[in-house]
This record gives C-alpha cells, sequence and structure tokens, in this order.
C-alpha cells in the first residue's frame, strides 16, 4: 500500500486533510464471530498442517473477528491467518472480550510472515481500514505479536492509520496475564525454542523430504545394496529427527555446519563397513569409506540449512550467510560422493571389483 502523500496528518487536532484515516464514510467489510473453543475439527486441521498436508490451505479469511462481546473500549490484537496462529490466540483469549484483526499473510505463521513482509506495516495498514477498525472501537491501540514485530514499523503505522501498536508477549498463553497486568515480564518477552517444540516440527520437515528419500534408498538397494540403503535412510533421519531434537547440544552456531558434524557421526559405521568388504582392492575400499563421508554430512547439511526457516533461533540476514557459505561446500562433497559411488558401481557391473 502506497504511503500517504505529503501534507497528510493522522493526528488528532491535525489541520491538515486526514486522507481518508479515519475521515469520511467508507465501505467497511462486516465484523465476524468466533469463539475460544478448539474443536475436534480444528485439531485435525493442525495435524494436517503439522504433517504439510495442504499446506497453504489452513488458513482463515482475514479481517476483523469480535469474541465474546466487545465493547468500543475492549483491545484489539492482529494474527496472522494460518490457522494455528489464529487457534493460538482465540484459545489463550477465553473469558476476554476483544476483537481479533487477522492480517492476509497467505496462510503463513506470525514469525515466518514477518520476515516474508505479508504480516508488515502495508498489511496491518490496509486491514485497519478495510474494516473500518476506527468505527468500531473508541481507542487507538492494536496489540501484535511479538514475534511479528520484524515485519511492521510502529510509527509507520501509527502516522498512517492513527492506531498505536503495542507489542505483546511472545506465547499466546501469557496474553491472560499480560492484560490483567499490562505489561510483558522479561520471561514474556524471551524467545524459547524447547525440544517439544523442536519435535512438533519433525513430521513436516520430514515429508517434504520423504519422496526423494524413498526413490534414493529403493535406487541404492538395486545399485549398492542394503546397506547403502540404509545409509540414505540414516541421513535422512538424523537431518528430519536427530537434528531438532539434539540442536543444542550440537556444537557450532551455523545450522549446516551442526548438519555436517552430525551427518559425519552417522556415517561413521557406514564407512567402516564398507572398508571391511570382503575381496575388494585397496583402492575400492577407500572409495567405498569416503564415499558415505562425503554424501550422507552433505545430505543432512542441506536438511540442517532448510530447518533454519523453522526456528527463531535464525534471521534472514544470518540465513543468507549460510546459504553463501554452506551451499557450494554441500554441492562439491555431494557431487564428488555420488562420482565416487557411480566408478565404484561401474567397477562393480564391469568386474573390475
Amino acid at each position: 500500500m502506497a504511503s500517504q502523500p505529503s501534507g497528510c496528518s493522522c493526528s488528532p487536532g491535525a489541520t491538515v486533510t486526514p486522507c481518508g484515516c479515519n475521515a469520511g464514510p467508507s465501505r467497511k467489510a462486516p465484523v465476524r464471530t468466533t469463539d475460544s473453543t478448539i474443536t475436534s475439527a480444528n485439531r485435525l486441521d493442525h495435524f494436517l498442517a503439522r504433517w504439510g498436508v495442504n499446506r497453504m490451505g489452513h488458513r482463515v479469511e482475514p479481517g476483523l473477528y469480535r469474541i465474546g462481546s466487545p465493547t468500543a473500549k475492549s483491545p484489539v490484537f492482529a494474527s496472522a491467518n494460518y490457522t494455528l496462529s489464529f487457534d493460538a490466540l482465540r484459545s489463550a483469549l477465553a473469558g476476554v472480550d476483544a476483537y481479533i484483526l487477522v492480517l492476509d499473510t497467505k496462510g503463513i505463521n506470525v514469525w515466518c510472515a514477518a520476515g516474508k513482509g505479508t504480516f508488515g506495516t502495508d498489511e496491518l495498514v490496509h486491514r485497519i481500514e478495510n474494516t473500518g477498525l476506527a468505527g468500531t472501537v473508541a481507542h487507538r491501540k492494536i496489540i501484535t505479536p511479538q514475534l511479528g514485530a520484524p515485519g511492521i514499523s510502529a510509527h509507520e503505522v501509527q502516522r498512517r492509520s492513527g492506531f498505536r501498536v503495542e507489542y505483546g508477549p511472545v506465547r499466546a498463553s501469557d496474553l491472560p496475564e499480560y492484560l490483567r497486568t499490562g505489561k510483558a515480564t522479561p520471561e514474556m518477552r524471551m524467545v524459547e525454542f524447547p525440544v517439544l517444540d523442536r519435535i512438533v516440527l519433525i513430521p513436516v520437515e520430514f515429508v517434504h523430504i520423504a519422496l526423494p528419500a524413498v526413490i534414493a534408498t529403493i535406487a541404492l538397494w538395486f545399485l549398492a545394496g542394503p546397506v547403502a540403503a540404509l545409509a540414505a535412510i540414516a541421513a535422512v533421519v538424523a537431518g528430519t529427527v536427530l537434528l531438532p531434537i539434539l540442536l543444542p547440544i550440537i556444537p557450532t552456531q551455523d545450522f549446516s555446519a551442526k548438519g555436517f558434524l552430525l551427518g559425519v557421526v552417522v556415517a561413521i559405521p557406514f564407512a567402516l563397513a564398507f572398508a571391511s568388504a570382503p575381496n575388494l582392492p585397496g583402492w575400492a575400499l577407500t572409495a567405498g569409506a569416503v564415499t558415505p563421508l562425503l554424501i550422507m554430512p552433505a545430505v543432512t547439511a542441506y536438511i540442517a540449512l532448510n530447518f533454519t526457516g523453522a526456528t527463531t533461533f535464525t534471521s534472514r540476514t544470518g540465513v543468507r550467510k549460510e546459504i553463501f557459505r554452506y551451499v557450494p561446500v554441500i554441492a562439491v562433497m555431494a557431487c564428488a560422493g555420488v562420482v565416487l559411488g557411480i566408478v565404484l558401481g561401474l567397477s562393480r557391473l564391469l568386474g573390475v571389483i
């Protein structure tokens, strides 16, 4: 949405034209009604979202919702239109009379949408105007999630809409206490990523790579035998399951480096197995041992790099740095491992080994 032209003001008592901030009748979107009850259908939706089924289909209609029996003095909360984000907010507001302003984030959660810009200043201002929020509430304050802060410029929102942005706590579950005291404690501001939260992300990460993993496993079974097929499974499981669980324990800060280290550990048994294969020349034993040490860490590092988009431990700048720093290394290692594997396979087919 374009910024206000010069000479416009949304400040009370301004002598210049308000440029549509609150002035004049405008077409007002209807106020929808919701409640705090999480139904079995909602839980099924959450389950499917966690498993990546119809990933972009888990969304609610953007707009203004009432929960309870709000008045013109009731608080207004901003949310993404991702069902898990919306449901977490409304369930936390049990017994609270309020309005929820749902932004169109294309079915993406608050933190990721803030990084992409869809949970941002333009969309927030647009939604305030589109719903006629200024005519619904008497105050000029909207509470947004703290994790949405990277996408929202509070002073721009106030300049363009007249609404003051107040950043609420990180977790929706802290909202009742936040509303009672009127402030967020340091604990409410703390961004955490405990093991249970990381485990919840395993299904969707696994689903993303499941089909390529199955194809690779079947191909390796016929080309190189069951041990090679098992190596493919181990690399994927290490990246999608072990990495999230062991994330804080694995040394180094970069996710890709964590993936490399974990991949090397997982690859060692397979390297030893290939290195001790009977009736093979020395060069084949060496190549067989090196191949999993090249391919498996590259696979786990790549999965770890993808995992940066699922955690609040990273930033957009950090992710870019990791991409430029590690993707070339991942590509070289994977290609070198594949070439070695092809040489071994052809040698076996031709009867050289």
